[in-house]
């Protein structure tokens, strides 16, 4: 896969931001004017033996500021204000976060040897363009596009880190499911280590390879489209369905119909046809029920080291609440034991999601929503 066109630089203390371009060609001088303090990360990885998990303890991030009269940190720099964004426009920009919960190139001992370790990775925050009243939903096609081949380009980038074991490209949109920014951006994490999900998909696709099975992914895609009434959208290389066993009020899975085991593996004709089909499902989202719902987005990749080749590259997009003003509450059964209790029948909530209008209405005021010095 080509690189996207891009422009490498440091902030003013010593971050990367990259931004790269709708169209190639332009070139860019980026020169951030602030006086920062050195980035410190002081976050730490704890193991829990009785789950077999880490937890990231990133205290340092409480003493983020904030407040609504601050300059959005994501829009671009003006004479008046200087963001994280040292130009005065942009399509797509990447840069490492000032309050990282992961940093440096610590990894932790195997299966939690040891109880206790820094956190190494890598906290990036990518904006998706300098219009701060917008979603990705409502932007074009070709910005879409550009997103996709950040996202490829950082995975990349970030797999060869060697404190990186997993990459995963997400986003949090609405202050209702926790986002602290309104400017429309994502984020993506390198972690030390595999996320326990991450791990318990891995183990499942081990044990179907041990069983002589085909890929445990591939299994799933086939036996939704051969079902047929939990199939949101399919275009010629991805399809969008809400699983058998979903969890949430309306969740969608985005499958690659390649075996393919990241963003960075895909093809051109996989990239641009992605970008729409990823559109479209983000403004079914915007447009299934009466207000836009608030969504969380992430992309499920192979692992830098080890059984890529086990990996099925695929997005999972869902919503606490089937209306805006009807969350999904977690009960304990559901925090504590981790046994999910679904109240909405995943074929009806494909048959809302089949017939949305992905033509994105006018965009909706948002109530509550905080601006940051800082990023999430």
């Amino acid at each position: 896969m080509p690189t996207p066109h891009s422009t490498r630089a440091r902030l003013a203390d010593g971050r990367e931001i990259h931004f790269y371009d709708d169209v190639a060609g332009r070139h860019r001088t980026v020169t951030d004017t602030r006086a920062l303090p050195p980035v410190e990360s002081a976050s730490e990885l704890r193991w829990d033996p009785t789950v077999e998990e880490w937890v990231v303890m990133a205290t340092h991030r409480k003493d983020r500021s904030g407040g609504a009269a601050v300059p959005c940190p994501l829009c671009p720099s003006s004479e008046s204000a200087a963001t994280e964004i040292p130009a005065h426009d942009y399509d797509v920009a990447v840069f490492e976060n000032r309050y990282p919960a992961l940093r440096g190139a610590a990894s932790p001992d195997e299966r939690g040897a040891s109880l206790s370790s820094p956190a190494g990775g890598r906290c990036e925050v990518m904006a998706f363009g300098s219009e701060h009243e917008t979603s990705l939903a409502r932007m074009s096609e070709q910005r879409v596009r550009t997103v996709v081949k950040a996202w490829a380009d950082r995975t990349r980038a970030l797999n060869a880190l060697p404190s990186v074991e997993q990459v995963v490209c997400f986003e949090n949109r609405g202050s209702e499911i926790g986002a602290t920014l309104t400017h429309p951006h994502g984020q993506i994490y390198g972690y030390p280590f595999m996320p326990s999900r991450f791990e318990r998909m891995r183990q499942a696709a081990r044990h179907a390879r041990a069983r002589g099975a085909e890929c445990v992914f591939c299994s799933v895609l086939n036996r939704e489209l051969a079902a047929g009434q939990r199939i949101v959208a399919r275009s010629e290389h991805w399809t969008a369905f809400v699983p058998h066993a979903a969890r949430w009020p309306y969740e969608v899975h985005l499958y690659a119909h390649r075996h393919v085991p990241d963003l960075a593996a895909l093809t051109e004709e996989e990239r641009v046809d992605l970008a729409g089909a990823y559109r479209s499902l983000l403004r079914r989202f915007e447009t299934v029920a009466e207000a836009a719902l608030p969504y969380m987005a992430l992309w499920i990749q192979a692992p830098a080291n080890g059984d890529r080749e086990l990996g099925h590259l695929h997005a999972q997009v869902f919503s606490d609440r089937a209306t805006p003003l009807k969350p999904k509450r977690l009960a304990a059964g559901e925090l504590g034991a981790g046994t999910f209790i679904s109240e909405v029948e995943p074929e009806q909530a494909a048959a809302a999601l089949r017939t949305a209008d992905t033509w994105v209405h006018p965009m909706p005021p948002r109530r509550g929503l905080v601006s940051r010095t800082d990023n999430d």
